[in-house]
């Protein structure tokens, strides 16, 4: 699964500015929900049903889905931005940090995502670095400068 199915809503988001990174690194992603739709109910006393995705993103929209059922002995995957975060790191038994330049991350998204003026999401990842330091927090350490040949930098 990704966060990027439990991002706030475009209010949330861009309350401190749509070009805000400060606001991109507090604002983007609705942890509670992340927490009580998923990582809650798969902990070791959760009821094992799961809701995966708590919003569209393309329409702005609050998801209500019906749980289902995890099965026995599933292994979640979490994919996406800020998540060696303080308040998500008693989630993980295992985390796995892709480590890319920021001049890279940039020419990415300009293609993936037509974004042409990254300075937004490189400086909220530069207040993430700050504040939480993947790299070292990181059980796996992945150099992904050149996603055909990444090479593990910790293991």
């Amino acid at each position: 699964m990704s966060v990027d199915d439990f991002h706030h809503v475009r209010s949330s988001r861009y309350q401190l500015g749509r070009d805000s990174a400060r606001g991109c690194w507090l604002h983007s992603f609705n942890y509670e929900r992340l927490w009580e739709d998923v990582l809650d109910p798969l902990g070791p006393h959760g009821s094992g049903m799961v809701s995966p995705k708590a919003h569209d993103l393309a329409t702005d929209s609050v998801l209500a889905p019906e749980p289902v059922a995890a099965p026995p002995g599933a292994v979640l995957i979490v994919d996406g931005l800020f998540l060696h975060r303080d308040e998500l790191r008693a989630a993980w038994d295992l985390t796995v940090f892709l480590d890319v330049p920021f001049t890279e991350t940039a020419r990415r998204m300009a293609v993936r995502d037509r974004i042409l003026d990254p300075r937004k999401y490189v400086d909220a990842q530069r207040i993430y670095f700050a504040a939480c330091a993947p790299h070292d927090r990181a059980t796996i350490l992945i150099d992904n400068t050149d996603p055909r040949t990444p090479r593990i930098v910790r293991a």
